[in-house]
């Protein structure tokens, strides 16, 4: 495995984010009994398998998939830890990873989340993801987020 010169890269997608409704992508795993009461549901656990789009329009081009699991992680606030790895789909980064574990203070105009490894392409990679939330709606907790990464890797 010979290390090539740094790279930096920048991608933008969609996630899309479905729990309720046709071709749910997010599914319930586990909660506190507190988490009923808590204003921030508290301890709800959710696992993953959102699509990544080149747009925000669920049938935009699929670029990839986010897989993984987000959970509530403060009782004052509403923030979700996430561990979450993006993997790649066709083009030029078919088959390559980026995991990123952190902080998502959902109600934030911009959340920056730290990019913690890689795979394939992303080799080594670190960065930071920039999310903005491109609509979400109230009765269903469906969320379509526009993402902004940039990545340096080998």
């Amino acid at each position: 495995m010979g290390i090539n010169k740094q790279k930096i890269t920048h991608l933008q997608f969609y996630f899309h984010d479905r729990v309720a409704g046709k071709n749910v992508t997010a599914v319930e795993v586990a909660s506190a009994p507190s988490t009923k009461t808590s204003a921030t549901v508290f301890g709800k656990v959710f696992v993953l398998d959102d699509p990544l789009t080149e747009g925000p329009e669920p049938t935009s081009k699929l670029v990839g998939k986010a897989q993984g699991l987000y959970a509530s992680a403060s009782q004052e606030e509403f923030h979700l830890l996430m561990a979450v790895t993006y993997v790649f789909q066709g083009g030029e980064f078919n088959g390559s990873t980026l995991a990123v574990v952190g902080n998502n203070a959902v109600l934030n105009e911009v959340r920056e989340m730290p990019i913690v490894g890689g795979s394939g392409k992303f080799r080594l990679a670190r960065g930071y993801a920039l999310a903005r939330t491109h609509s979400f709606d109230l009765n269903t907790t469906n969320a379509i987020v526009h993402y902004n990464l940039t990545v340096y890797h080998y």
